[in-house]
Order: C-alpha cells, then sequence, then structure tokens
C-alpha cells in the first residue's frame, strides 16, 4: 500500500517539468477563450467600420448592377469591372480582415503565452494508431468536450433567437426600405447579435478557462518517485557525485605532490601536519604555500621530500598555523613573515654547509607565532 500511494500522481509538477512539456509545445489553451477574442475582435471591426463598409458595398452594388450596352457584349469590360469592384470591396475589408489576423495570432497567447516549438509539428506516427484514436473518442475527455460543444451550442442557439425574435419586426420592415439605409441597419443588426452572442461566449470562456488550467496542471502532476527521479537527475546521482570528487581530489593531489620537489622547505608537526613552501626572490611577494596535508597525506609529503632532498624542518607552531590560515597557492600571512623568514634563511645557510662545508647552521626553535594565528589541533 505504502509503495502504490508513493506513485500516484498527487505533487504539482515542478518548475523543470513545466519547462520540459513546453519546450515539446505542450501548454494550456482554451479554444473558447481564443473563439471569444477573434468574435470580439470581428464585432469591434464591425462596429467602427459599419458606416464606410455599407457605403462601401452598397456602391459597389450600384455599380455592380449598372453597365453600358456595350460592356453587355464585351466580356474584357465586364471582367475589368468585376475587377476594380473587388478590389474596392477588399480595400473596404481590408481593415477588418487585418483586425482578424492580429486578433488569431494573439488570442492564443492570452492564456499559454508565445511558444513555437519544433516538437509540436514534428510527425509523431504513434497518433496514427487507429486503435489509440478510438481510445481517445471514448475518454473522459472526449465526453467533456462534447458536453461542452452541445452546451455551448446551445447557448449560443438560444441567445441568436431572442435576438432574431426581438428584431423580427425591424428585418422584416428591411425588405421596404431602400438599398443605401437597409444595408448599414442590417451591418447593425448584425453586429448587434454578434454582441450579445459575444457575451454568452464570455461566460463559457470564464468556465472554460479555469478548467482548462486544471485539466493542464493535473495531467503535469507527478509522483514522489518522479521528484526523486528528477532531483537526482538535476543534482545528479550521489555516488557518481563521490566518485567524480574523489577523482578531482586525486588529481589535485597529484599536482600538488609534484610541486614538492620544486619546493625550498617542508615543516612538519611533526607527523600530524606538513606544509611546503617555496620562494622565488624578485617572482614571488612572499613564499607561498604549494602543498599541504595531514596524516598520510603529510607522510607522502615527508618522503617526496626526503626523495628529492628538500629540506624538512620540526617546527609544529610554524606547521599548524600554516596550516590552519593558508589554501594551496596562497602566500603566508603577513604575521608569519619574521619566522618564515627565519626557516628560509636556515635553508639557505643549509644549502652553502652543504656545498662549502664548514660549521652546520643551528636548527631554528621557538620561532615566533603571533597568539592569532596559533593553532592547537585536537589530534595534535
Amino acid at each position: 500500500m505504502a509503495e502504490e500511494s508513493d506513485l500516484e500522481k498527487t505533487e504539482p509538477a515542478s518548475s523543470r517539468r513545466l519547462e520540459k512539456a513546453r519546450e515539446e509545445g505542450n501548454v494550456a489553451r482554451s479554444r473558447e477563450l481564443t473563439t471569444l477574442v477573434m468574435l470580439g475582435t470581428a464585432i469591434g471591426g464591425l462596429w467602427f467600420t459599419a458606416a464606410s463598409l455599407g457605403g462601401t458595398m452598397d456602391k459597389a452594388l450600384r455599380q455592380g448592377l449598372h453597365f453600358e450596352r456595350n460592356a453587355a457584349f464585351d466580356v474584357s469590360q465586364m471582367m475589368v469591372q468585376a475587377g476594380a469592384l473587388a478590389l474596392h470591396a477588399l480595400i473596404a475589408i481590408a481593415p477588418l480582415f487585418a483586425m482578424m489576423m492580429v486578433a488569431a495570432v494573439v488570442a492564443p497567447t492570452l492564456l499559454g503565452g508565445w511558444l513555437f516549438s519544433g516538437k509540436a509539428v514534428s510527425p509523431d506516427f504513434k497518433k496514427l494508431n487507429p486503435l489509440a484514436g478510438i481510445g481517445r473518442m471514448f475518454s473522459a475527455q472526449s465526453l467533456v468536450e462534447l458536453l461542452k460543444a452541445l452546451s455551448k451550442s446551445a447557448l449560443i442557439g438560444g441567445v441568436a433567437w431572442l435576438v432574431i425574435a426581438n428584431d423580427l419586426d425591424g428585418v422584416m420592415q428591411l425588405m421596404a426600405q431602400p438599398v443605401s439605409a437597409a444595408i448599414p441597419q442590417t451591418m447593425m443588426i448584425v453586429a448587434r447579435a454578434c454582441a450579445l452572442i459575444a457575451a454568452a461566449l464570455l461566460v463559457v470562456a470564464m468556465i472554460d478557462v479555469p478548467w482548462q488550467l486544471f485539466s493542464y496542471y493535473k495531467k503535469l502532476r507527478m509522483s514522489r518517485e518522479d521528484l526523486r527521479q528528477e532531483h537526482k537527475e538535476s543534482e545528479g546521482d550521489p555516488q557518481i557525485k563521490a566518485q567524480i570528487r574523489r577523482q578531482q581530489q586525486a588529481i589535485a593531489r597529484r599536482r600538488m605532490m609534484s610541486e614538492i620537489p620544486k619546493a625550498d622547505i617542508v615543516v612538519t608537526n611533526p607527523t600530524h601536519f606538513a606544509v611546503a613552501l617555496k620562494y622565488i626572490d624578485g617572482d614571488m611577494r612572499a613564499p607561498r604555500v604549494v602543498a599541504k596535508g595531514t596524516d598520510l597525506v603529510a607522510q607522502r609529503i615527508r618522503e617526496i621530500a626526503t626523495l628529492h632532498k628538500v629540506a624538512v624542518l620540526e617546527a609544529p607552531p610554524l606547521t599548524r598555523a600554516l596550516y590552519k590560515h593558508t589554501r594551496l597557492g596562497d602566500e603566508i600571512p603577513a604575521g608569519l613573515y619574521t619566522a618564515v623568514a627565519e626557516v628560509l634563511a636556515w635553508v639557505y645557510q643549509l644549502k652553502r654547509w652543504k656545498s662549502e662545508g664548514g660549521e652546520a647552521p643551528p636548527t631554528p626553535t621557538d620561532l615566533p607565532i603571533p597568539e592569532a594565528l596559533a593553532y592547537t589541533p585536537k589530534t595534535a
């Protein structure tokens, strides 16, 4: 039971899942909202262009029914006249068409935003499966869409019938009016009917938009296992991350070990800590830490230093302070300049003694370590 409940899709979709769905062209859309915007645009366009559009159509109708006797026997003249009339009519309705084109592009973006996805238009042969198509035809979603269509048709049909019944006398009187007066009045009746139908569609859209959003987010819900898997994919498998981290540490350690033979001095705790220092006069402002480590790493640092004849000095307070307050590649803190200077001076004297002989330089002791930089670990 616990396993089954864990697999139920009860969790809201994550931002990554929503983004992936959007990349695939899957966004919330409402046909009713698009229809409402398109019809509203058409009504507004008819409302503002009714007078000019009616006058143009009246003029086109009069010119179309009037022609010279010679034109009746000349097909070319009739075609020229028909083309001119069609051009005038097209110019008259061009603003309305332009508004409808803009509405057709903008309306779908009101709910899901602007989206262009190549995956949405790529061929998918799974959609050609007749069994899947039959299943979609008899699905709950199809039943809901059918009920919506029937309800919308009944609502709009009822509103249209009420409008026509209310304007029936006016419609009948249009036959007795001159054409110049009948056309604008007809346009106004149509616009008024469309406005009321749009009001009915507004009610439909106000119901459909929340339903589409609910259905969309419900369809993208995730189970707890989905969330865990997504988190693992986004953050990476902990075992793989740990393995990568170990490899990175190994590479960094090998790089660090390769710098030890170039060091001037390795100071030790003597067993728990080891820090290798290097200083190039003129190129560095202060000595730098080229290697550091504890326990086994410290032991390996001492072994490499001994193998390459790098000076090794037991200076526990200095070693602990350097380990605590520096990172690889850092210059030593200013408070340790004096102590490190004594150590480097001893290194240079030691090199001169080995090459020229004489009295061995005394090993530096009691190196000055500021109290603020002193460090005493529990393992020391």
